[in-house]
């Protein structure tokens, strides 16, 4: 299962994904000055930054728990133009 959300300011991050095992995150559109911020938590209330981007690309990852992800950009991190997040997994668990 996977999550997307196309951003264009700050705080915006997607709904929580329960992650286990392999993972995708992509980012893509023609921003500049952004940073993307991929974080996850036990409890969907507590965040914590795992990986940050400046740039489009496609980044593999492995979760070895079964983790609550989201990607996104945080307050103050926003620069300029449409920024696409994906992240994503083989399969979808409930936590």
């Amino acid at each position: 299962m996977s999550i997307q959300l196309s951003i264009s300011g700050d705080d915006t991050f997607t709904d929580p994904e329960v992650i286990e095992g392999p993972f995708n995150a992509s980012i893509q559109g023609s921003f500049s000055g952004t940073t993307v911020t991929v974080q996850r938590s036990t409890n969907k209330t507590d965040w914590y930054d795992v990986d940050t981007f400046t740039s489009a690309g496609e980044w593999p990852g492995f979760e070895p728990e079964r983790l609550h992800y989201r990607i996104g950009v945080k307050a103050g991190e926003y620069s300029a133009g449409p920024v696409l997040v994906r992240i994503g997994a083989n399969r979808r668990n409930s936590i």
